[in-house]
């Protein structure tokens, strides 16, 4: 009787997960001591048996979908490396001859030959940008000991300096906090945190208007340090917002001035590969504000000590 009932309610939750999943396989072996579970309590064990089973398919779902991501993102990587590879060399060949053209060109021709070097120059940071972006998403980091308050200040003082040179009225202020601790320091690779501050600070000053202001503010909360960069720019579509980190994808409103459509990109690998996460709020034709969260070198600062006790 134990072993009559154990194949038949085997059998029916085989029929049951197969039309549930569309044609799962679910594989059972049939012994005593599955039978006497069934006969002791054959309900609750094929309840148990079925939860066991959509486990393994969505786990294998899982599976295949994160093979499938990771094989497109290798794919993505040596495309990118290809086309550095095959666009580099025309490039430097194409400069080389507009230089040696300008020598004798007259003053028109001249003026051409100038927009087709600067073109090419451009051609070539893009493939430069193209070819860090697939480097970051596998190369080791040289992780150490980064004072991000300093790389803050230095990215700051860069930005700054550029924006004078090119004759940019934008006003920037710089808020990090000094009292009673400064902001911790952060473990990673000093370069790329600097890279990803200087980008998201380029953007702000590049985007804001003559009279406009850029703010730069850390704070310390939860165990992580956060960098907000906020603008008084042309702003972002809010449509626009998610995919305004996607390689090559720049917002409708910003594609009159010169990019890459990159630097964000290579913000969000940058603070990725740091455990970090980016985000950013816009309004358009208001500013916009983008937050770098990344997780403290050590253990938080400990809190401030409490008011002293009133004596009894």
């Amino acid at each position: 009787m134990w072993w009559g009932c154990g194949v038949i309610a085997v059998a029916a939750l085989t029929a049951l997960a197969q039309a549930a999943w569309g044609g799962l396989t679910l594989s059972v072996t049939t012994a005593v001591p599955v039978a006497v579970a069934l006969a002791g309590g054959g309900a609750l064990t094929a309840v148990a048996l079925v939860v066991v089973a959509r486990r393994r398919h969505r786990a294998e779902q899982q599976r295949l979908r994160a093979q499938a991501q990771a094989q497109a993102r290798t794919r993505h990587r040596q495309f990118l490396r290809r086309l550095d590879h095959e666009l580099k060399n025309p490039l430097t060949a194409v400069r080389a001859a507009v230089a040696d053209a300008s020598r004798t060109a007259t003053p028109v021709v001249a003026a051409d030959l100038e927009v087709v070097d600067a073109q090419s120059r451009r051609m070539s940071r893009l493939l430069t940008d193209l070819r860090k972006l697939a480097e970051l998403e596998t190369a080791p980091l040289a992780v150490e000991d980064v004072d991000l308050a300093e790389t803050v200040q230095d990215a700051v003082s860069a930005v700054i300096e550029e924006a004078a040179g090119r004759g940019a009225a934008v006003r920037v202020r710089l808020d990090l906090p000094a009292v009673p601790w400064p902001l911790p320091h952060v473990r990673g690779d000093g370069d790329l945190l600097y890279s990803a501050v200087y980008n998201v600070l380029t953007n702000a000053a590049k985007y804001t208007p003559d009279g406009g202001a850029v703010e730069v503010r850390g704070r310390e909360e939860a165990g992580a340090v956060t960098i907000e960069v906020a603008d008084t720019g042309i702003g972002v579509p809010e449509a626009e917002l998610d995919g305004v980190f996607r390689e090559l994808e720049r917002a409708s409103n910003a594609r009159a001035l010169p990019g890459s459509g990159l630097g964000l990109a290579l913000v969000r690998t940058i603070v990725g590969r740091h455990g970090g996460q980016v985000r950013m709020a816009s309004r358009e034709g208001v500013g916009t504000r983008v937050w770098l969260t990344l997780p403290v070198a050590g253990p938080p600062a400990a809190a401030p000590p409490g008011p002293p006790r009133a004596s009894r």
